[in-house]
């Protein structure tokens, strides 16, 4: 194990952010007909990205600013119709977008938020949709639909029309604030919104539009690594940041926005100038739209940069192992290097590379790997202590690195077994013998389970699965591919996990 100095990690001050933002969004109401849609853009809650790249930022701050305004607003979630249908993956929880939509609708209940409909988007009866819509309704959620349209987003006069916006499901609201939010990007929300805004004028309702983005944050400089991890996390959809000619031209100050809301602008600005009849002082800029105040909660900037240089640097190893097992291509790979290079950064930069990869190579001169194949994994803790552990026959190398981890956290000696020899045992056979599976090696998932049973014969083991909380939010590096047990046992417990995607074993299918 070896140790670094580790700072005040604390660079953003919610309360600050909160009554910032809260002020905004209620001042941007005032403005229209006391009536405003606002697209909620990234993750409404388990806002991951923005916790790690601003430490200290709680990770569902916007539910509890949604907490403040629950008198005034109420919430209606978007989906894609070819996402459901698609089977398309959320990577943070690693559940498909209609999973996620159910789960984003128990988070926001759990907080006392409702959610007054969902919207499936682009929906042209895909089968998988369909089932989904009667799945909703029979829990009594309204849901409605909302279709594709030809000429999207430059035939104007067509959009803004019966055969555009006028043929979708009108959704009846009935407080000042409509939050629209998705499962994750590309479901239409900016859709949703301005079909609202269309029909409501249609009613003669004068309501307006704004747009709550946190990232990239308008008001930091274009070459903020907090900005460039922005790039970095959008690497897939080619985003880069710009400042906004629009804001420059008009206010003569710049502000950084992103490629897909500066060349959208122009059309978008049209829409809206058709729809409300409004003259162009509605909206200037892409940068006019945004209501995000995120820029006025960081109080600590030099926090902040080296936080969002490591974001990239997990990013890099993101992609890697998309990559690496197909799912990503190597335009993307290429971008995020490029990104890493722009900020100063390499992979070896993550503490917890290097020391894994030395792990993972003691583990071969010994020849300790399972079945010829040696990992090793590390992880840091909130100390700075980075503790190692290497695969082997018993146990995965991230299995082994989690429980070298608590047994120091524990003050158990290396030397001692938290672990019951007839609990490991019976899993080994069960794997072995019942379950007919290749290896007997125990992932992280499994050996969560045999610590937990362990736990109740052995006090050690009790004392240090108490530890296991304390990890969340920490540092882990693998030189191999994690196996879906290890990836949600890692999930689960709340670890940032990188790997450099070497194949563990020869198996395809390795568990």
């Amino acid at each position: 194990m070896s140790k670094r100095v580790i700072t005040n990690k604390i660079c953003f001050d919610n309360e600050k952010y909160l009554k910032e933002q809260t002020k905004e969004i209620l001042k941007r109401v005032k403005r229209f007909d006391n009536k405003l849609y606002l697209e909620f853009g990234g993750k409404i809650c388990f806002d991951y990205h923005a916790a790690r790249v601003l430490p200290g930022y709680d990770l569902n701050v916007k539910m509890r600013l949604l907490e403040k305004l629950k008198d005034y607003a109420e919430i209606i979630v978007s989906v894609y119709a070819k996402d459901i249908e698609q089977g398309r993956v959320r990577g943070d929880f690693g559940i498909t977008y209609d999973l996620a939509t159910l789960k984003l609708i128990d988070d926001l209940r759990e907080w006392g938020l409702d959610v007054a409909a969902v919207v499936i988007t682009r929906f042209t009866n895909e089968p998988s949709a369909l089932k989904f819509k009667r799945r909703l309704e029979r829990s009594g959620i309204k849901v409605y639909k909302h279709y594709p349209i030809k000429g999207y987003p430059f035939d104007v006069e067509k959009i803004v029309s019966p055969r555009g916006y006028g043929k979708n499901d009108y959704i009846h609201t009935k407080k000042p604030i409509v939050i629209i939010t998705a499962p994750g990007p590309g479901s239409g929300k900016l859709s949703v919104c301005l079909s609202q805004l269309y029909n409501d004028h249609k009613k003669g309702i004068k309501s307006g539009y704004a747009k709550f983005e946190t990232f990239p944050i308008w008001n930091l400089p274009l070459s903020h690594p907090v900005n460039i991890a922005y790039e970095a996390a959008t690497a897939d959809l080619g985003d880069f940041n710009l400042i906004d000619p629009h804001h420059l031209e008009k206010y003569g100050e710049k502000a950084v926005n992103y490629n897909r809301d500066v060349e959208a602008f122009p059309i978008l600005k049209n829409i809206i100038h058709k729809i409300t009849g409004l003259d162009n002082s509605y909206y200037n800029s892409p940068t006019d739209m945004g209501v995000n105040r995120a820029g006025f909660g960081i109080i600590d900037d030099r926090i902040a940069r080296i936080a969002a240089k490591q974001e990239i640097i997990r990013r890099f190893f993101r992609h890697n192992l998309e990559f690496a097992i197909g799912i990503g291509t190597k335009e993307e790979f290429e971008r995020v290097k490029a990104i890493m290079k722009k900020v100063g950064v390499k992979p070896e930069d993550r503490a917890v590379v290097l020391p894994a990869r030395a792990a993972a190579e003691e583990c071969r001169k010994k020849g300790k790997g399972n079945k010829g194949y040696y990992c090793g994994a590390a992880i840091e803790l909130n100390n700075g202590e980075i503790i190692t552990g290497k695969n082997s026959p018993l146990m995965h190398a991230a299995s082994s690195a989690i429980i070298n981890a608590i047994k120091y956290l524990a003050g158990i000696k290396d030397k001692v077994h938290i672990l019951k020899p007839e609990v490991i045992n019976d899993l080994s056979k069960l794997k072995k013998e019942i379950l007919s599976m290749s290896s007997e090696s125990l992932n992280l998932d499994e050996i969560l389970v045999a610590l937990s049973v362990s736990a109740h014969m052995d006090k050690n083991a009790k004392r240090a699965i108490l530890r296991l909380k304390i990890l969340r939010g920490c540092e882990l590096h693998s030189t191999h591919l994690p196996t879906p047990g290890d990836e949600a046992g890692l999930r689960k417990l709340g670890i940032n996990f990188t790997t450099d995607a070497i194949p563990s074993s020869s198996l395809f299918f390795n568990y």
